[in-house]
């Protein structure tokens, strides 16, 4: 298996589909391709590219070619054990899936507003009402998994699962930018930012050379 991904640092839906790899415990190759640099529109015109439309994470397995994160994520659990990716229960399952589902297409303006730098610390920035609504809902259902699932473990469904890999880079975010939190999610954060896998990827990210100035938020050390 050979994995296209973003820049550790920036690309958000790269680590989730690194993540899904690491989780299942198989080997793979990487393929790093520093996003928006001089060469960036030649790159993703290449055959690592061509099926996902210039974007990143692709896997290519084999003759397979899969890319998105969720997609990726789904793959791998039909491949590897649904076991490493998804609750057991059935309405655990159900609302997993539909978490990770949200995460896959909403909350726009914490994406705009707040980009994932996982090598940064921004002081006192501002938060508009839009990301704010953003973070109460990612709050709420948080909160709601882990009081009906999570007594099995630290993470949203108790023990690390796709939903977990999803929300990982918005836990960066809430950690870039300093984003007061209630205790409980304080202490998921936390769980998440330890996990092995996110460890690493987040240390890879302080050797990477590149650095995407429109990624560099102001105030941010």
């Amino acid at each position: 298996m050979k994995l296209v991904i973003g820049n550790r640092a920036y690309s958000s839906w790269s680590m989730r589909g690194w993540l899904a790899l690491k989780a299942s415990g198989q080997e793979f190759e990487e393929l790093v391709v520093p996003l928006f640099d001089k060469d960036w529109d030649a790159k993703r015109k290449g055959n690592e590219f061509a099926a996902g439309g210039g974007k990143v994470p692709v896997l290519w397995d084999g003759d397979t070619v899969i890319w998105d994160s969720l997609a990726i994520i789904e793959s791998c659990a039909e491949a590897h054990g649904r076991e490493r990716y998804w609750p057991e229960d059935d309405a655990a399952r159900g609302m997993a899936r539909s978490m990770a589902a949200e995460m896959h297409s909403s909350f726009m303006a914490l994406r705009a507003e707040l980009p994932m730098n996982v090598r940064r610390r921004v002081d006192d920035h501002h938060l508009s009402d839009a990301v704010k609504t953003d973070i109460e809902r990612i709050l709420t259902i948080w909160a709601q998994a882990r009081a009906r699932y999570g007594s099995g473990g630290d993470y949203l469904f108790g023990q690390w699962s796709a939903v977990d890999m999803m929300f990982a880079p918005v836990v960066t975010r809430f950690v870039t930018y300093m984003v007061p939190l209630p205790p409980f999610a304080i202490a998921y954060a936390e769980a998440v930012i330890h996990h092995p896998h996110v460890v690493e990827w987040i240390e890879l990210a302080q050797d990477e050379p590149w650095v995407i100035e429109a990624y560099e938020p102001e105030g941010s050390k």
